[in-house]
């Protein structure tokens, strides 16, 4: 690839704040276009997607015509962006956000979009001085393949096959887009609502929504009860991870967005906007350790309804909706992302093999019961029927926590995550004399083939002799190797993946061309790596140094580029938010009990955080509110209110 290439007229991944409903979301620049907005669903046809196209891709864009600057943040507490700007006549404001509340006789967690629905709301208001500002609409229609067919009417400007704009601008069309340009001066309010169905659109309905979504972001995050030294990231993070996730099924998606890319110019350009069961799974584990019960319940929902055969059934994702076929196409019409070709719609990593999903869903359902959860007698048969299945699968290859898209392997963090699953099976349901003797063959199997020639310490696959990143959860699972070859292992991890802050994946052949960019949660996963070593100052130093590559407003994207510090990869990024939380109350609890209190499962360290933060009777009330049922064996649709 020629690093001189043009990458055309595209934003930094690291220039944009996120905003949504808990059912769609949009991507706001720091200079006020809207370039990526999915409104109805997460993964849904784009209404905006310049993101992918500068060209054809459709934007909302506002900002003043003179020269100016900008600052933003969230309201305090919240999902909502709020960007001043700043020109020699004056100074304007614009608060952007998209509905979101709670029904007045719902019970506390259960919320859904209130009355609004797939509404996105651009509030401008003058501060200062005059300002002469502009907007542009162009909506994207089948993910930009036609252009928008627009119409005015009063009030609005309608779309044929899409959503509608109203204003109380002079929005005038020409061709495929709608601008309006008009003067606010101090004390001046103005409003632009992209609507998915049509709308009655007054300033009072404005101000009313705000105030709902406000109160909705704050209340949740009241029940955050991090406390520790690093809150403001962590809560940031929390808050990013309940924007990701779907509320009419408690699905969680990886990211906002599709195809950005791994590499510019590259390949690796994959679409995120599904539920992985895995990063679900610990996404739960990292919001229990904050005090949150009911998200569990909801997620657990979604395997119910999306595994309705058996357990063993589950694949590796599923659409937001439980959609089981989520078939991967190329839209070879859109340019990509700074030229990164090809864009990509759906995911193929739905048929893959990935044995390690299971163990992270039975750390999931431990963590729960740590906590004080029930779960029902005849789920016993349903994870007994597991245990039977997993006899035969751990032997088998696969295609790993990365998703290589290669001939499958024996992933030595596949095989120890076979072990996690049998391990917590018998946590959960007592010994059987086949679980332990299952779980006994995993772990001589994999301490004799999965480690290095000289024995020392663990490698990517069986018989192999390369580093993977993956490898330094070995000791968050409590996967019982000796604590040298543990250690080791970190060491080889350093000497192979680590440069600086900076931590890559793999790399190892995996299938495709090109190469890819250091993988953030890696980075954090180090530092937890690090705690379990004993290297307290290590891993706090690289934790705030991780920090610091956070973007102005205290989001992740999935990779960095090393040299430049530009965030690659999907945005933001789930997976690194929950790794951040994660690390955060790691380093929280080896400050109070050392190395011992890490030790054990992921459901172990959120049982003495929540004890040692929250108390047992807090816990309890909230899981008693919302009691866990596993409904792995029913097709039927779980119900939010």
């Amino acid at each position: 690839m020629d690093e001189k290439e043009d990458r055309g007229n595209y934003r930094p991944i690291a220039d944009y704040a996120a905003i949504g409903d808990c059912h769609g979301g949009a991507l706001v620049s720091s200079d006020g276009r809207i370039d990526w907005c999915c409104l109805h669903r997460f993964d849904d046809d784009p209404i905006f997607c310049r993101l992918l196209d500068d060209s054809k891709g459709g934007f909302l864009s506002l900002q003043p015509l003179a020269n100016f600057e900008t600052t933003r943040a969230y309201l305090d507490g919240t999902n909502i962006l709020r960007t001043e700007f700043r020109t020699t006549s004056g100074r304007v404001t614009v608060t952007d956000f998209m509905p979101v509340g709670r029904t007045p006789d719902a019970r506390p967690h259960d919320y859904v979009s209130l009355n609004a629905p797939n509404w996105l709301v651009r509030k401008i208001e003058g501060l200062e001085g005059e300002v002469e500002i502009e907007s542009v609409y162009r909506p994207s229609v089948a993910f930009a393949k036609r252009s928008a067919q627009l119409a005015a009417t009063e009030g609005a400007i309608l779309v044929k096959d899409g959503p509608a704009l109203y204003s109380d601008m002079p929005f005038a069309i020409t061709g495929d887009r709608a601008k309006a340009t008009v003067k606010l001066s101090a004390g001046a309010v103005r409003f632009i609502v992209v609507a998915a169905k049509p709308a009655a659109v007054t300033h009072e309905r404005i101000e009313e929504l705000l105030a709902i979504t406000t109160a909705f972001w704050r209340e949740w995050l009241w029940y955050c009860r991090y406390d520790g030294p690093y809150a403001e990231a962590v809560k940031r993070s929390a808050l990013a991870l309940k924007l990701l996730t779907y509320a009419p099924t408690g699905a969680t998606v990886a990211a906002l967005t599709t195809s950005l890319p791994e590499q510019l110019g590259g390949e690796r350009n994959w679409d995120y906007r599904y539920c992985w069961i895995r990063d679900a799974s610990l996404m739960l584990y990292a919001l229990a350790g904050l005090g949150y019960a009911s998200e569990a319940t909801q997620f657990y929902n979604f395997i119910g309804t999306a595994s309705s055969q058996s357990f063993s059934d589950l694949q590796v994702l599923y659409g937001i909706g439980h959609e089981s076929e989520v078939e991967e196409q190329r839209l070879d019409y859109l340019d990509g992302y700074a030229r990164s070709r090809p864009v990509r719609c759906g995911n193929g990593a739905s048929d893959q093999r990935q044995t390690d999903l299971y163990a992270y869903v039975m750390e999931g359902v431990l963590t729960f019961k740590t906590l004080g959860g029930k779960i029902a007698d005849k789920e016993r048969k349903m994870f007994g029927k597991l245990m039977e299945f997993m006899e035969h699968c751990w032997a088998e290859p696969d295609q790993g926590i990365w998703e290589i898209r290669a001939a499958p392997r024996h992933f030595v963090h596949s095989k120890a995550t076979c072990w996690a699953a049998v391990d917590r099976a018998i946590r959960l349901f007592g010994e059987q004399d086949d679980w332990v003797a299952l779980r006994g063959r995993i772990l001589n199997e994999t301490l004799a083939k999965g480690r290095g020639a000289d024995g020392d310490h663990f490698c990517q696959t069986f018989s192999g002799d390369a580093s993977d990143a993956s490898l330094l959860l070995l000791p968050a699972m409590g996967f019982p190797a000796d604590e040298r070859i543990l250690r080791r292992t970190l060491e080889a991890v350093e000497t192979e993946l680590r440069k600086d802050e900076f931590v890559w994946r793999y790399l190892s052949e995996d299938g495709l061309g090109g190469s890819e960019a250091p993988f953030l949660a890696c980075s954090f996963w180090l530092v937890d790596a690090l705690l379990f070593a004993n290297r307290q100052g290590d891993a706090q130093a690289l934790f705030e140094t991780l920090l610091a590559r956070a973007n102005d407003v205290g989001l992740y994207a999935e990779q960095m580029d090393e040299k430049s510090g530009a965030f690659l990869g999907n945005f933001p990024q789930a997976l690194t938010h929950l790794g951040l939380i994660g690390s955060a109350v790691n380093l929280e609890l080896f400050a109070k009990g050392g190395v011992d209190a890490l030790r054990g499962a992921y459901a172990d360290r959120a049982k003495r955080y929540v004890g040692a933060t929250i108390g047992w009777r807090g816990m309890l009330a909230a899981l008693r509110r919302h009691p866990l049922k596993i409904k792995f064996l029913s097709s039927r649709r779980s119900r939010l209110i």
